[in-house]
């Protein structure tokens, strides 16, 4: 099994915790998120608000809630996100009160988030479990990467460089967990969210970690 656990929970949850998932962009956390959803009864995506105009066909309430930046502002002084972040021009971020529901109703709501938001459910729901998200390989990563329309070198160099950025924290999560199989990938998150053991050494979890660093470094700083 390649998950690595920061820390053993053996207590019993009396609610359930949000599931964050993190991961360098082509890593296939989004596909895992869905999966993972679909698959379990216990687990729904979280929506998030934003101030962002609504795009052709996306409703209020069903693909995010849209509000106004006053409101927003509201949100963040009364303390009711469990966390936001500017995105390409917008606010997103998550409602702390659609987080705890799902908790009260034993469901484990699903986050598809960047780092920083990650850190910030955690200091707001310390119970959240932070998964970080890692890919089987540099080359799988690039791969993934030109697939989804972004070899212009320009964006992907972007990408790689917001990616070691997003590595240097990768230890402050609960879990690390390697895409290499979608559906074993799937397996190991539900095997945390059942609070099965998944026990490995964090010098493995370094070990990984630093090995996609080597790599991505060494197309940089090549190209």
């Amino acid at each position: 099994r390649r998950a690595y656990s920061r820390t053993s929970r053996k207590r019993r949850m009396k609610r359930a915790d949000p599931i964050v998932l993190s991961a360098p962009s082509g890593t296939g956390k989004t596909t895992l998120a869905h999966r993972l959803i679909e698959e379990s009864d216990n687990c729904v995506f979280s929506l998030s608000i934003t101030t962002r105009t609504p795009r052709q066909g996306e409703q209020h309430g069903l693909d995010y809630f849209f509000v106004d930046g006053d409101r927003f502002d509201q949100m963040i002084e009364s303390g009711d996100l469990a966390e936001w972040a500017y995105v390409h021009g917008g606010r997103y971020g998550t409602p702390k009160k659609a987080l705890n529901d799902a908790a009260d109703l034993g469901q484990h709501v699903v986050l598809d988030i960047d780092v920083q938001g990650a850190l910030q459910i955690r200091d707001a729901i310390p119970d959240a479990k932070l998964i970080f998200v890692l890919p089987p390989s540099v080359d799988v990563l690039l791969e993934r990467l030109r697939i989804r329309g972004t070899e212009e070198s320009e964006v992907l160099g972007l990408r790689l460089r917001s990616a070691l950025e997003e590595l240097e924290v990768a230890l402050d999560f609960d879990y690390i967990i390697i895409n290499e199989h979608l559906s074993d990938c799937v397996q190991e998150i539900r095997d945390i969210i059942e609070g099965k053991e998944t026990v490995g050494l964090n010098s493995e979890a370094i070990e990984s970690i630093e090995v996609c660093r080597a790599g991505i470094t060494s197309i940089l700083e090549r190209d």
